[in-house]
């Protein structure tokens, strides 16, 4: 059986928060419009690191949707995503279902990418979905081992500080420099802190596949344990590839500054799945394009004008160091202290809060 509606709303990522909290503050468009989800809840991964480091609890880090969705008068659809068909309008859920939207908006972000793997010596823990995420690393916690992360971004390098002292052993593998994109000034600071918590930091070290419980850099070992946590780049779902719709070489999906596909205009599309000129891949840009999106998808339910979205060219970073404190990166200069970490803090909570109904 297939189930239509006027506005289906793929995925309970930052943008479509923002979105849903906009139509319960003012009236939201006409017509039938659900919120698809995998999950009742929707995790803000900026307070992952603390959650780990032991500074917040799991319930300070998510948005129940169901009450969010009934203040903005949203159907709420829990089941995960198997298949799209782009021409069709159609979305195939995993539990048989059809649902049918004149419109569609996803926003279902990425998937950590891992290497590949020859054995099953070495157990990997990707940070996402963070739900099971969690659940695997609580039984981790039991017996404490050595641990590898790999990916020296943002949130490679607040997850080694984060996880610092609590297990044996702690490396973090970066395939270039740490923190690449940000200052120079974050990047000392951080490996400052890095060292000073005794992780073991590997720049310039891919790790180009995994044997038994060993990585391998190029044809050389550089890495013995049994467990890895993978924090690195973002790799597209499938599904959205299949789909029909245009997607660039990495599979996300193409958008015009409108945030519509450029190969089928009644699908817009936000965040990490999406491909823009100059919109990172970071929940900063995805949290930006939430009152673009909002104000577009009433414009084609309501025969509007729509609004261009311009990514800002400069966003500021606050990466949190696992003890209350936290390092700036704004426009070429950095700092770092408690003072940070509370201001971290203060816009974290900030986000859940207003989400919450």
């Amino acid at each position: 059986m297939t189930h239509h509606y006027d506005l289906l709303l793929i995925g309970a990522g930052h943008a479509h928060l923002g979105v849903l909290r906009r139509w319960a503050m003012v009236e939201r468009p006409p017509g039938r419009i659900a919120l698809l989800s995998a999950g009742p809840v929707a995790w803000y991964s900026g307070m992952l690191p603390g959650l780990l480091a032991g500074r917040h609890n799991a319930d300070d880090c998510q948005v129940e949707l169901q009450a969010l969705c009934r203040a903005a008068k949203v159907e709420l659809i829990i089941s995960p995503v198997e298949g799209l068909s782009a021409a069709q309008q159609q979305v195939q859920l995993g539990d048989g279902r059809t649902l049918e939207a004149s419109w569609l908006s996803l926003n279902v972000g990425a998937q950590i990418s891992a290497p590949p793997q020859q054995g099953d010596a070495m157990q990997l823990l990707a940070v996402k979905p963070f739900a099971e995420f969690l659940n695997q690393w609580q039984h981790c916690q039991a017996k404490p081992t050595p641990l590898a992360i790999l990916g020296g971004g943002a949130a490679g390098v607040e997850l080694a500080l984060a996880l610092a002292g609590k297990v044996p052993q702690l490396a973090l593998f970066s395939a270039g420099h740490l923190l690449d994109g940000l200052s120079a000034g974050v990047r000392l600071r951080a490996l400052g802190h890095l060292r000073q918590r005794g992780v073991d930091v590997r720049e310039d070290c891919p790790v180009s596949r995994i044997e038994d419980d060993r990585l391998i850099s190029g044809n050389e070992p550089v890495w013995r344990g049994p467990r890895l946590l993978l924090a690195s780049g973002a790799n597209a779902f499938a599904w959205p590839q299949h789909s029909g719709l245009g997607c660039d070489e990495r599979g996300f999906v193409l958008i015009a500054p409108t945030l519509q596909s450029y190969t089928h205009p009644t699908l817009f599309a936000v965040g990490d799945c999406a491909s823009l000129p100059g919109a990172r891949k970071s929940g900063v840009y995805a949290v930006r394009q939430g009152p673009i999106l909002a104000a577009n998808l009433n414009a084609v339910l309501r025969g509007l004008p729509l609004k261009r979205y311009r990514p800002q060219p400069q966003s500021l970073a606050l990466l949190a160091t696992g003890d209350g404190g936290a390092l700036m990166d704004w426009h070429g200069y950095s700092a770092g202290g408690r003072l940070f970490g509370r201001w971290k803090d203060y816009l974290d909570r900030g986000f859940i809060q207003r989400h919450r109904m």
